[in-house]
């Protein structure tokens, strides 16, 4: 059974940085493309981005392009969500995601692509 454990989230004031990690175990990392989502409240959960499996591929909602970044690396089986400039229409919690059956270089922008899912990680921006 893979797990994902996200942490790094906060609170921060607009302009601010965080840097989000996605810990995963019982399965191999390298296998899956992670996606990041986020779900404000009283909104549906959107799409942030997603890295392919060897980390040459990303892909970003038009949202956050250009201020976040997705990184992983397969050897210590975690992945990154680095933000930048945030602002409080940020602020929600963030997810991380894993799909085995996704490809690499493909939009896999959907949420029921994803199998497996952490819990979540709250990220307040602050005005």
């Amino acid at each position: 059974q893979v797990q994902l454990v996200e942490s790094g989230g906060g609170l921060v004031q607009t302009g601010g940085s965080l840097r989000l990690s996605c810990a995963t175990s019982g399965g191999t990392f390298g296998n899956y493309v992670m996606g990041w989502f986020r779900q404000a409240p009283g909104k549906e959960r959107e799409f942030v981005g997603h890295i392919s499996r060897s980390e040459d591929w990303t892909y970003y909602a038009d949202s956050v392009k250009g201020r976040f970044t997705i990184s992983r690396d397969n050897a210590k089986n975690t992945g990154f969500l680095q933000m930048i400039s945030l602002k409080p229409e940020d602020t929600a919690v963030y997810y991380c995601a894993a799909c085995p059956d996704c490809a690499d270089n493909a939009d896999n922008s959907r949420a029921y692509r994803y199998t497996y899912w952490g819990q979540g990680t709250q990220v307040t921006v602050s005005s």
